[in-house]
């Protein structure tokens, strides 16, 4: 197992997301993932699906201690006293005494940014949370994040495949200390249908899912794999057997494109930073 460290955290660098994942396919999939090798899990207050994420940690009899557990908090409970209930709620949900990392979903304006952090710097240090983070945030706000905290802010979870160039967040990221956790890698499909994708995996002799997730990896992030198939699940773990060449790897990354970016909703995402 590959692990990425980041502000005193050792994070698994493969992780399963449970993003649209109904409750019932994600109690399933989470069991059947830790029981075969995967120890990072991911899923957030708005998924709906927290409660049965915790059921199926207990249902696989790997132990709690031997699993990287990541959650959430909702644009809508930033507010000081709606921040700590809902911690209190996921961790209920979850069946467990503390979240491994806990991330501000989104950035969010009607709260202020300070307000945010001294929350999650709160839960922190009363034992609920490990570590800190955020997602969906862009430079300045990361560097605001990490000014305005007291402890480690440890990763930024962003959306990152091969048709997004993330330089910007990549360059801060190391600056800071931090992290980066990419989520859609598999860019809602697009990737199984790319040609320079699909040689690469005939190079190989592996399917392109992998081949995308070992590129990630291979950038020293960490990466969100999704699927409802046990079948699938196995083959995404199998991404550490294998390297890619500099030539690949370059190539890969040139497949980035400007409108590349799936996922900006309004009123969430803030003013993305634009790559040089």
């Amino acid at each position: 197992m590959k692990f990425v460290s980041a502000n005193g955290a050792s994070i698994p660098a493969l992780g399963f997301g449970t993003f649209r994942m109904p409750g019932p396919d994600a109690e399933r999939m989470v069991s059947h993932v830790l029981a075969n090798g995967y120890r990072h899990i991911d899923t957030a207050q708005i998924y709906g699906n927290e409660a049965e994420v915790g059921d199926g940690i207990r249902r696989s009899g790997v132990a709690r201690g031997d699993i990287f557990l990541t959650t959430k908090v909702w644009v809508e409970n930033y507010k000081r006293d709606a921040f700590l209930a809902s911690v209190d709620e996921s961790l209920k949900k979850l069946k467990t005494d503390y979240v491994d990392l806990l991330l501000l979903h989104w950035p969010d304006q009607t709260v202020p940014l300070a307000e945010q952090i001294g929350s999650l710097n709160e839960v922190a240090k009363a034992g609920k949370v490990r570590h800190i983070g955020v997602s969906n945030f862009n430079t300045d706000l990361m560097g605001e994040a990490v000014k305005l905290s007291s402890l480690p802010t440890v990763t930024n979870q962003v959306e990152y495949h091969p048709y997004i160039d993330q330089t910007p967040v990549l360059r801060a990221a190391k600056q800071l200390d931090m992290s980066v956790t990419a989520y859609y890698a598999m860019a809602d499909g697009k990737v199984f249908e790319d040609a320079v994708l699909k040689a690469i995996a005939a190079r190989h002799g592996k399917p392109i899912a992998q081949i995308v997730l070992r590129w990630i990896v291979q950038q020293d992030l960490i990466v969100l794999s999704k699927t409802v198939s046990e079948r699938r699940a196995q083959e995404n773990a199998a991404i550490l057997d294998f390297e890619l060449s500099s030539e690949e790897m370059t190539a890969i990354h040139a497949l980035a494109k400007a409108d590349g970016r799936i996922v900006s909703p309004e009123g969430l995402a803030p003013a993305w930073d634009r790559a040089a």
